[in-house]
């Protein structure tokens, strides 16, 4: 395992994926030169529960469990909740898990993470989906700098 058992950032060890209304979705990752200078990507995310069967889970996740994230919004199928404590853990990866990054990076690769309860063998599988195309000026107002 790598990082501290407790570390609401341990990973086990191995290899295991503002307004949206004018964003495009892609399947695959096109080439730099074709965005716009005010256009940048994020993939949408699925973070589902691996629960090892059989073993007590105490964070309150099932087997099946799971959410989306498109863009900056978070999407929980109807009646199905998700632990804060889990989520709190979770939140910084996604930001950067969202991001585009080279092959070898290791967030381009891991995608399994531990329970921040040290005590539940679950675990949770952040799984990279489309490309999606957004403007700068449609998610900031802070210009672009020159």
């Amino acid at each position: 395992m790598r990082g501290h058992a407790n570390s609401a950032f341990a990973l086990p060890g191995g290899k295991s994926s503002t307004t949206m209304a004018k964003s495009k979705i892609e399947t695959s990752a096109p080439s730099p030169p074709s965005l716009a200078a005010d256009e940048f990507q994020l993939y949408d995310l699925r973070v589902e529960v691996v629960c090892p069967p059989g073993q007590r889970i105490m964070c309150g996740a099932k087997p099946g469990d799971c959410f989306e994230l498109r863009g900056e919004m978070l999407h929980l199928p109807p009646g199905q909740g998700f632990s804060i404590y889990s989520l709190g853990a979770l939140l910084p990866l996604l930001a950067a898990k969202q991001r585009p990054t080279a092959r070898a990076d290791w967030m381009s690769t891991d995608s399994i993470i531990a329970c921040p309860d040290p005590e539940c063998p679950s675990q949770f599988r952040i799984v990279r989906r489309g490309l999606r195309t957004f403007k700068h000026s449609d998610t900031t107002k802070v210009p672009i700098p020159e």
